[in-house]
């Protein structure tokens, strides 16, 4: 059988993107079991109407949780809200049993704001640009 090889800029072949997708989950499934269990996991800041003004979004798995997005807008941050947020996906996370909690910020974000929290940075990829670095960091939690 012979194949090609094709190159995309912007993937929009979904079928394909599934082959992929689908491929990599099915095996992970088999090899590590114990990782399938994967739950979304979010907290949201609501203002008295009920409509949703910022939050956390992850997910749990195995004994891990991943924060992927927390975001408050600009004037609502510095008044403890993010920290709350922080401290209730924390706490959801603890309830599923988590252990560690791991995130990724850049240079330009929040580095300092985690660092109070009590993260630290378990790796940093500089070199996107000469001052530009993306942090893993991560929290054992109690």
């Amino acid at each position: 059988m012979n194949y090609t090889i094709t190159l995309h800029d912007t993937p929009d072949d979904k079928a394909a993107l599934a082959v992929v997708d689908n491929g990599i989950g099915a095996y992970n499934d088999t090899a590590e079991p114990r990782l399938a269990d994967v739950r979304h996991l979010s907290c949201f800041a609501r203002d008295d109407a009920g409509h949703a003004i910022g939050g956390a979004v992850g997910r749990t798995w195995g004994q891990n949780a991943e924060l992927q997005q927390i975001w408050l807008p600009e004037t609502l941050r510095g008044q403890d809200l993010g920290a709350v947020l922080l401290r209730e996906f924390e706490r959801a996370a603890m309830a599923r049993r988590c252990v560690l909690i791991y995130l990724e910020t850049w240079s330009f974000q929040a580095r300092g704001f985690y660092e109070k929290q009590g993260y630290r940075v378990a790796l940093e990829i500089a070199g996107y640009a000469p001052d530009l670095s993306k942090f893993t960091m991560m929290k054992r939690l109690a």
